[in-house]
């Protein structure tokens, strides 16, 4: 039986400002021509591109340990990224200002910052976008996506990663589960002034697209029976997590037990005069664990194909405390304030950076780097799982570009230029275009990385001066 085309801006639409995307279905890649091959079609998947931070960086000489340290978490990812070492954000120092924030700056940008809320240039992610969608990406979708779970508030770029062309920031940052579920499924607008959680404990985003919802996965259905389980399944996987943003009561009976409202601090209270806040190691992994689920499904579902993530801000303050388990095992015991025997800023995880010495063990700084990791690991994996497959027999993660970085590398925080060279990078393979399965010492500018990238996903943009000479680094090129 002949299958209809589903157009790639296929959206199940509701009252108010609902809008929720469908699936990458296998109608959506069928052009209705005759000329349209099996092979084009495998080939048919989005072009996206993500930037992944976390703070406080990785010293150069624990990253030559590979996956036997604290980048073990990232091994069984290891076939699907290519882990870069010795790149140098240098160029990027800027007299008198924190290096946590000059780095923090060059992630993903390859500059220094231009003010306190602005960056020198646009990010990898913004440049690609224009490229690949001038005329702005398909309706319904978020343009750029911008979310995290970060505690250090000075500073723009300390915490968002993706920058417009001329350095403003690309997106408002989300960093609430609920706003960041609302900034992609919309909400539901009823003529009363209650808050928003009352208004969805009164009517959830999916009650309003019943009716669409029984076509796409009825009799009458222009989809094939597979798409309609998918279809089905995704709207399963919207109502939990709009459960879990929201706490709201599971209706049906079946769905999973819902966490408690967050009791995490945002906005000013987060950041109380940069010296920090007490944090529970359960706490902070279950906020930003949610914010990575939301994040990836808006992904699976299409409703975002660039933007960043953050897990931790540049220079974060927090004094965390709880137990850290890996695979089972007991790892490290997290008490930051008690082992530094200080309290306010120099009793946060952000100290032990400070105190990281070569001949040193750096236990606690081992630990929170290796927990990073984890975290970063996690989400990763979100993109590489049964839900994230694509027509081409790959997985999201395989086809995106997702750059993970940081804001330092060399670990001597005394000495600023040291602190931005060897700043830890991983790359997916961007659908074949990129080298995976490596370790590589790099041994170049993060700009000359940077702008590799964007020559190999067909940009004819680029960072930095106009005049500089371009030194592409082949190596990383598939």
């Amino acid at each position: 039986m002949k299958t209809k085309h589903i157009s790639r801006r296929a959206m199940l639409k509701g009252m108010g400002t609902v809008a929720i995307g469908l699936p990458f279905l296998e109608e959506m890649a069928f052009a209705q021509s005759v000329a349209a091959s099996k092979a084009a079609v495998l080939k048919s998947v989005p072009t996206r591109s993500f930037n992944v931070f976390f703070g406080l960086g990785i010293p150069a000489p624990l990253q030559a340990e590979g996956f036997e340290g604290v980048l073990e978490p990232l091994k069984t990812l290891g076939d699907k990224l290519l882990i870069m070492r010795n790149i140098d954000h240098v160029r990027c120092d800027e007299s008198g200002i924190n290096a946590h924030f000059d780095g923090a700056s060059a992630a993903f940008t390859a500059e220094p910052p231009d003010g306190e809320a602005k960056s020198g240039g646009p990010s990898i992610d913004q440049v690609i976008r224009r490229a690949h969608y001038p005329d702005g990406l398909p309706q319904g979708m978020v343009p750029t996506l911008i979310g995290g779970t970060f505690f250090r508030r000075s500073r723009v770029s300390r915490y968002v990663h993706s920058y417009n062309l001329d350095g403003t920031v690309a997106a408002t940052m989300q960093e609430e589960p609920r706003d960041l579920f609302e900034r992609v499924f919309g909400s539901v607008s009823l003529l009363d002034d209650s808050s928003a959680r009352e208004r969805h404990l009164k009517r959830s985003v999916l009650d309003s697209v019943v009716g669409q919802y029984k076509y796409f996965t009825g009799n009458r259905s222009p989809l094939g029976s597979t798409s309609r389980a998918r279809v089905a399944d995704h709207l399963d996987r919207i109502r939990e997590f709009e459960q879990r943003a929201f706490s709201l009561p599971d209706l049906s009976g079946s769905g999973p037990e819902q966490p408690p409202e967050s009791m995490i601090a945002h906005g000013g209270e987060a950041d109380p005069g940069g010296e920090g806040i007490d944090m529970q190691l359960d706490d902070l992994t279950r906020e930003w664990r949610l914010m990575a689920d939301l994040y990836a499904l808006s992904i699976q579902m299409d409703k975002a194909r660039f933007g960043s993530l953050t897990f931790l801000a540049a220079g974060e303050r927090l004094r965390i405390k709880g137990d850290y388990r890996y695979q089972g095992r007991q790892v490290f015991t997290f008490d930051d304030a008690a082992q530094h025997d200080a309290t306010g800023s120099k009793g946060c995880s952000h100290e032990w950076w400070h105190k990281y010495g070569e001949e040193k063990k750096n236990e606690a700084l081992r630990a929170h780097a290796h927990m990073k990791m984890r975290e970063v690991a996690y989400f990763l994996n979100r993109l590489d799982d049964a839900d994230s497959m694509e027509a081409n027999g790959k997985s999201i993660l395989e086809n995106s570009l997702i750059t993970v970085s940081t804001e330092s590398g060399d670990g001597r925080h005394s000495d600023v230029k040291r602190e931005l060279s060897g700043v830890f990078h991983a790359v997916t393979g961007a659908n074949g275009r990129f080298k995976t399965g490596e370790i590589m010492d790099v041994s170049a500018e993060g700009i000359d990385v940077y702008n590799t990238l964007l020559e190999g996903m067909g940009t004819s943009g680029c960072l930095g001066p106009a005049d500089r000479e371009e030194r592409l680094v082949d190596g990383i090129r598939a």
